[in-house]
């Protein structure tokens, strides 16, 4: 037992209960990817310390596919396509969680709040598991200036989450449902549901699906 000197007040703090799983996902579409070059951030920061501006250089689409992508094995200084199939590429793990914590929206009982620190994922990148194929999109930037977009797309993709979760407040059938609706719901990457799209969907796989 222990003792309390007189005029104060034992605190009993109940122990926090962290568990791990792991969620495989599976894309039911293609997965976007938008990373942003470094070309382009030094083009915004120059912009930002008021630096003279130099004339664009001309595009190259397979170098804006390449850049798009957020490489986990050594990204070549002169990629070619067989680097593309060799290589290992990733995607932010906090657009995962971002997408299951706004999937609160649209389910009962679990809060954004609560979710926010009820669980997190394990790393800064998921590993996706499939090739990246070249696409092309027109856009509409700026003052509806049009211009075209080549990024990196993974038709058929999986990739494996870590999640650490505090069981006092969270169930592992409460995660899988978050994640399965948003999955169908918010999505990530480029042109997902959540943005008028129907990119970056996908479903928490089932027994047989894991193998």
């Amino acid at each position: 037992m222990t003792a309390v000197p007189a005029g104060k007040t034992l605190i009993e703090l109940p122990p926090l209960k962290i568990s791990t799983m792991r969620v495989t996902l599976i894309g039911d579409s293609p997965l976007i990817s938008h990373r942003w070059a470094e070309k382009a951030k030094k083009e915004m920061l120059d912009k930002q310390m008021k630096k003279a501006k130099r004339g664009k250089d001309a595009k190259d689409p397979f170098r804006d596919f390449v850049d798009s992508l957020y490489w986990l094995s050594e990204k070549p200084t002169d990629p070619t396509p067989d680097d593309m199939e060799k290589g290992k590429f990733g995607f932010p793990v906090v657009a995962f969680k971002a997408a299951a914590v706004d999937a609160c929206s649209h389910v009962d009982g679990v809060t954004k709040v609560e979710a926010r620190g009820a669980f997190h994922l394990a790393g800064e990148f998921a590993t996706i598991e499939g090739a990246p194929l070249i696409r092309e999109d027109m856009v509409r930037v700026g003052m509806g200036t049009a211009d075209i977009r080549y990024r990196g797309e993974f038709k058929l993709w999986r990739t494996t989450l870590t999640i650490r979760y505090n069981v006092n407040i969270l169930s592992p059938e409460q995660i899988i449902n978050l994640f399965n609706t948003a999955g169908f719901a918010i999505g990530v990457g480029e042109w997902r549901p959540q943005r008028d799209g129907s990119y970056g969907m996908f479903h928490v796989a089932s027994g047989e699906e894991v193998a």
